[in-house]
């Protein structure tokens, strides 16, 4: 059931024993907007938590709290930032079917819910957080300014992507004036890189395929090539915005191996393609410019499916 802002604040007012379920493979939004509702909670005196399937990881250890424990049994249950019941991971399905609230930006959403927050046209569920959290304390600072900056930056690639809005602007420069430390956060995200992801922006870059007079880009990598660099899921943020970037590419894929015959497609467009399209003609989906979806074969059968696909698209 859909519900409206005010709606939501006053059901948070009375909830206790909260669980709030991030997806997994986690990124800044997930986590952000995760943590970010987490502090909010906690200001209200409330018991929470924050699962995910894969832990959390190093990059975005300065979210996690000192002490989190799930020491209570739950009573309410949220998800944010997930589209799907399958992107709860193993060790969180059991909660597929006793999601209690929903708070997401996916068109593609096909959580059931009891109550549903999900609006397409934010650019993050972070900046969902950041509505209901200026709803339930005096000012957002601190470790939810945190959480919910990164949420919002991560997701609109530090303001350069097409889901950004006026409105995370508008919050951003609200935190900032609370005093987040939006270069910290920024450098962070963006500037610093491991070894690993060095190594993993150089495979992708040499492996890089060009199809239809150079509108499609395909890239792939490995679960080998990914030991070899001592890269995890972690190392891949971010990564797949590359074939994107080059002069001409109306529309890029990067192709992970992920289990035998198994694959992993990110999936990233121009304004002229709708990446949640072709993510959902293989079971996938996720936002206009930016999507994903798995598919089983070997990895020329994938890409020939991919250049089906991709074929379609940029002639219609």
């Amino acid at each position: 059931m859909k519900t409206n802002l005010l709606e939501l604040c006053e059901l948070l007012r009375q909830q206790d024993n909260i669980v709030i379920l991030t997806h997994k493979n986690p990124d800044g939004d997930t986590l952000g907007s995760g943590f970010g509702l987490y502090y909010t909670l906690k200001h209200l005196g409330k018991h929470a938590c924050v699962l995910n399937s894969d832990g959390f990881p190093e990059r975005y250890q300065f979210l996690v709290p000192d002490h989190m424990e799930l020491d209570f049994e739950p009573e309410f249950v949220i998800s944010v930032d997930i589209a799907d019941t399958t992107l709860l991971g193993n060790q969180l399905e059991r909660y597929a079917n006793q999601i209690d609230l929903c708070i997401d930006h996916h068109i593609s959403n096909q959580i059931s819910a009891n109550y549903a927050y999900v609006i397409p046209e934010a650019s993050s569920a972070a900046e969902l957080v950041y509505r209901i959290a200026e709803k339930l304390v005096d000012k957002i600072e601190g470790s939810i300014a945190t959480a919910l900056y990164t949420g919002i930056v991560t997701d609109t690639g530090c303001f350069k992507y097409s889901n950004t809005t006026v409105e995370c602007h508008l919050y951003a420069a609200e935190l900032m004036k609370n005093g987040v430390e939006f270069e910290k956060i920024n450098r962070a995200m963006f500037e610093t890189k491991s070894r690993a992801r060095l190594g993993l922006e150089r495979l992708i870059l040499d492996g890089m395929e060009f199809y239809f007079d150079g509108k499609c880009a395909m890239t792939a990598v490995s679960r080998k090539e990914m030991e070899e660099l001592g890269a995890d899921n972690t190392t891949f943020d971010g990564v797949s915005a590359i074939a994107r970037q080059i002069e001409g590419v109306e529309l890029g894929f990067t192709i992970r191996e992920d289990g035998d015959n198994f694959y992993k497609i990110s999936i990233r467009t121009s304004e002229k393609v709708d990446a949640s399209q072709l993510g959902r003609l293989f079971g996938g989906g996720g936002h206009k410019r930016a999507a994903g979806c798995n598919i089983s074969g070997t990895l020329t059968e994938v890409k020939e499916k991919l250049i089906q696909a991709a074929q379609r698209s940029l002639t219609n």
